[in-house]
Parts: structure tokens; sequence; C-alpha cells
């Protein structure tokens, strides 16, 4: 694969990011695309801890009910 028309102030970056991470400017290249192209998280960070608590029986306790509303929050009194 060739990339064309590749501007100099992104070669020069890419070729800082190689050296600080060791690589040369293709191997580089090849991770940032692999990373940027890899399958994104079916799931956010709460379904994640959910999962995680599953069975514990967390779902069956009740709550209060609210009765409050919430409150406006002064800042600069």
């Amino acid at each position: 694969m060739t990339v064309r028309k590749l501007d100099d102030d992104t070669k020069e970056r890419l070729r800082i990011r190689a050296a600080q991470h060791g690589r040369s400017k293709e191997a580089e290249a090849r991770e940032i695309l692999r990373g940027s192209l890899a399958p994104a998280q079916t799931s956010g960070v709460g379904s994640r801890i959910h999962q995680r608590l599953a069975g514990l029986g967390l779902d069956e306790i009740e709550l209060p009910p609210r009765t409050e509303l919430t409150r406006r929050v002064d800042f600069e009194g």
C-alpha cells in the first residue's frame, strides 16, 4: 500500500511518533491504522459494571421514592 500526497508536517509528526515508540515510520503507520480500525466496544462502562454485578440480587433492592425536587445551587452567594 502506498500513501500519496501526505504533507511534510504529517510525515514529520509520524517520524517523531515512530521514534518515540521505537518503531519505523511504516510500523508506526500500521499501528495507527490497526488502533483506529479496531472493533468498537459494544458496551459502555455502565453496562460492564451491570454485567459484573449481575446475579448479586441488587436488582431486587427496593429504592425509596424521591420526594424532593432538585434544588438550584447558588454559586455566587
